[in-house]
């Protein structure tokens, strides 16, 4: 695979056609089944490793040249000299899908290998496809954002429509980060735990949301004692968002001309988009626009130093 846009059609192929393969399976019981778990540590149940194995099927038969990194797979490279790298999170969303609910995509970006740690800002092509309606978000670097956004004009945190997640996260500690924030949105705006990172950022895109909020890596980085707390949820692993759910996404988000950092508010291009574990793992700030966003890591900022005082204190 040397031409570049052989690679942009098979990245938009793949994504098509793995909706196609998991569409059908939607709500189905037979995919809640265990079938091991994957390199991010997350569950992988049956639903997941048929579109995994759909994946090396299609790549094998369609670009067999062409590296690619997924959620249960990790790192599978044909060649040494590979210029091209899939980053595929084939179901973002496993739960949603399992239980027949919309909040559930399939995730394909491609980035330039280069010299061979590609970073989040080396992703050129970004496709998202929502499995039940098949509404699909392309994004080409520099290219625009294929539908059109729109994005909320609101700057009111009282009024704010937004998203975070909870899988695999100590309830009581995000409670402590977002708590204010929930507390001042929950009735004049909305707060939502939808399933999908990738879906939540496709939502401030359309204009439904206004903002979608992950602080873990940041809540483990920055207070003592967090990564026990998230190991001790996700049965023994940390299970935030690793960049395969994200790479993609936030390419839309960026060429919708919305706002993404992480939660620091430090932008997310240097981070590596190839890997799983901890030390991959992002947090992640989502806003429509630059005075949303700046006031959400406000908030974060004074979460955090909430949380760090419950700590010392073993209140929490």
């Amino acid at each position: 695979m040397t031409r570049s846009r052989s690679a942009h059609q098979v990245t938009l192929d793949l994504a098509a056609a793995l909706r196609e393969e998991v569409a059908p399976a939607l709500g189905g019981h037979a995919g809640r089944a265990h079938s091991g778990a994957g390199a991010g540590g997350d569950v992988t149940f049956a639903i997941d490793e048929r579109a995994e194995a759909f994946t090396e099927r299609f790549l094998a038969d369609h670009a067999p040249d062409l590296a690619f990194y997924s959620e249960d797979r990790g790192l599978v490279s044909p060649r040494e000299d590979a210029e091209w790298v899939l980053v595929v999170d084939p179901i973002d969303g496993t739960r949603p899908a399992m239980a027949g609910l919309e909040a559930a995509c399939v995730s394909v970006a491609l980035a330039r290998v280069g010299d061979g740690n590609p970073g989040m800002g080396d992703v050129e092509l970004g496709c998202v496809i929502e499995i039940k309606s098949g509404q699909a978000f392309v994004a080409r670097r520099g290219g625009g954002l294929e539908p059109p956004a729109s994005l909320s004009e609101n700057r009111d945190l009282s009024r704010l429509f937004w998203a975070y997640g909870l899988r695999g996260r100590p309830v009581r500690a995000i409670a402590e980060v977002l708590g204010e924030l929930i507390d001042a949105s929950s009735v004049g705006g909305g707060t939502f735990d939808l399933g999908s990172a990738t879906f939540d950022m496709t939502r401030v895109v359309t204009g439904q949301l206004d903002a979608y909020v992950e602080p873990g890596p940041r809540m483990i980085a920055d207070v003592p004692g967090m990564r026990e707390e998230f190991e001790r949820v996700g049965g023994g692993v940390v299970l935030n968002n690793s960049p395969y759910d994200l790479a993609a996404a936030t390419l839309i988000v960026e060429e919708a001309g919305a706002v993404v950092t992480d939660a620091y508010g430090q932008p997310l291009a240097e981070r590596p988009v190839l890997g799983s574990g901890p030390e991959f793992q992002l947090s992640c700030v989502v806003a429509a626009n630059r005075d949303l966003h700046t006031a959400i890591v406000r908030e974060l900022d004074a979460g955090i130093e909430r949380l760090r005082q419950r700590v010392s204190s073993e209140e929490l």
